[in-house]
């Protein structure tokens, strides 16, 4: 079996460190609950702190932008600011293009962990992914109405897997309704080229650039519905990196750019066996088979057998069906789950090292358990049977999973507005992004079921 947590070689782009202890789980249960905070101003000094931190890669990746109507957005004024999700670069892309103007980030809680004031005068709000969060919007709406500071969110709210769009939210529309404020939008290219999630934070050398475009005035937004908003922001979030890598001729030339694809190509196309696969190098194989593909300079697949060179087609074989497009090959890993939870034999079930995090101070691990995931939802034991978590398919639209999480290990995260439990898959392949499939694949199987009754 191929181990969850792949070890790679890692650039000097590291993500920030999180801390860490280890404490009984009744112990952890009874530290005190933290106070809420409304967000601060935040000061020109952060502003100007987060932009210098932010010049060095961005110089690297010879970062350009350009800018679409944003002439009709004020100085002064505030807005909600979209931006897509790609890669850890995406923040120092915001940075620049947000120096001129005071803006709180929307981020996962767990940034906050050991540098909680630091995060608050930066200008960060805490947030649970993929959960119904009223604090955090009426955080937002303090920011933007009682601080007049524009909001930078990543409606997605997870890096892209696969180089395409990941699920929005279907509140977001009723929300900008709420805000009352313009919508800008920030688009990239070439960031998650740069640096995409599987491999290991790994940098390319990759041109990265952005758009910036000025997106809904509040009128706009109290003229449409919120099924129109939503919808216009579905087609501005639907992209697909590698079909831009091949349609801009963008050349990797790293010799290590399959590295970890193994963490979302977990499945073989040819044999279907499952955390078999090693992404390796510039190749993915499988060990059961011994099918090998080639991922080439330009982002395709293909085969010692056949040799695709530009082609994007999905050809036949004598012992399946391969690809030449990784997207299409993680749609058809979807697909197959979607199969799976139908036909009621959708099972996962792994041993996992669990953390847990309750407060800003550290996460902590409280020791082993188990995580299963069936069409019931997600069931959490451990602690010799002291803890006992279940989530059901409809608490969440997708899942909060990473890959080499802080430099830990492959995760999965599943918790409430009291306590995130951070779950370390030990020794069961690769199995976090077939967790996330089947997680945003229940929830739509759940709400259709409701809908057709």
């Amino acid at each position: 079996m191929v181990s969850c947590n792949i070890k790679g070689k890692v650039t000097k782009e590291k993500r920030l460190k999180i801390k860490t202890a280890k404490m009984d789980y009744e112990d952890v249960l009874a530290l005190p609950i933290p106070v809420h905070e409304k967000p601060v101003r935040q000061r020109l000094f952060f502003r100007i702190a987060l932009l210098l931190l932010s010049v060095w890669d961005l110089w690297r990746s010879r970062f350009t932008y350009r800018l679409i109507g944003m002439e009709k957005l004020e100085k002064k004024e505030p807005c909600l600011v979209l931006m897509n999700h790609s890669s850890f670069i995406d923040l120092k892309i915001a940075a620049r293009l947000m120096c001129t103007r005071p803006f709180h980030i929307v981020c996962t809680s767990d940034g906050f962990i050991g540098k909680r004031r630091l995060m608050r005068s930066i200008g960060c709000i805490p947030a649970r992914k993929f959960m119904a969060d009223v604090v955090l919007v009426r955080d937002m709406v303090y920011a933007v109405r009682e601080l007049k500071s524009s909001v930078l969110m990543y409606p997605e709210a997870s890096y892209s897997f696969d180089g395409t769009q990941t699920p929005l939210p279907e509140s977001i529309g009723k929300f900008l309704k709420v805000l009352k404020v313009p919508v800008v939008l920030i688009r990239t290219q070439g960031a998650f080229t740069r640096e995409p999630l599987y491999n290991n934070l790994q940098t390319r050398h990759v041109k990265v650039s952005a758009e910036v475009e000025y997106l809904f005035s509040p009128e706009e937004i109290a003229r449409k519905s919120v099924r129109e908003l939503n919808g216009i922001l579905e087609e501005k979030f639907t992209f697909d990196y590698f079909r831009w890598q091949q349609d801009n001729r963008i050349r990797v030339k790293e010799p290590f750019r399959a590295d970890g694809l193994n963490r979302m190509l977990y499945k073989c196309p040819h044999c279907e066996a499952e955390g078999q696969m090693l992404g390796q190098g510039t190749k993915i194989s499988c060990k059961r088979c011994h099918k090998e593909y080639e991922l080439t300079e330009y982002g395709y697949l293909r085969t010692p057998e056949e040799h695709t060179g530009n082609s994007d087609r999905v050809y036949q074989d004598s012992r399946g069906t391969g690809f030449t497009h990784i997207p299409d090959w993680y749609r058809w890993e979807r697909e197959c789950v979607r199969q799976e939870l139908l036909s009621g034999v959708y099972r996962m079930e792994v041993p996992v090292t669990i953390y847990m995090m309750v407060n800003a101070d550290r996460i902590y691990q409280v020791g082993e358990g188990t995580l299963v995931h069936s069409r019931e939802g997600f069931h959490l034991t451990g602690c010799g049977g002291r803890l006992n978590y279940v989530q059901e398919p409809l608490a969440s639209y997708s899942l909060y999973a990473d890959f080499y999480w802080y430099e830990m290990g492959d995760v999965i995260s599943l918790g409430d507005e009291k306590v995130q439990y951070y779950c370390f898959p030990k020794d069961c392949g690769d199995i976090v992004a077939k967790a996330r499939l089947a997680t945003e694949e229940l929830y739509k199987l759940v709400r259709e079921g409701m809908e057709s009754r």
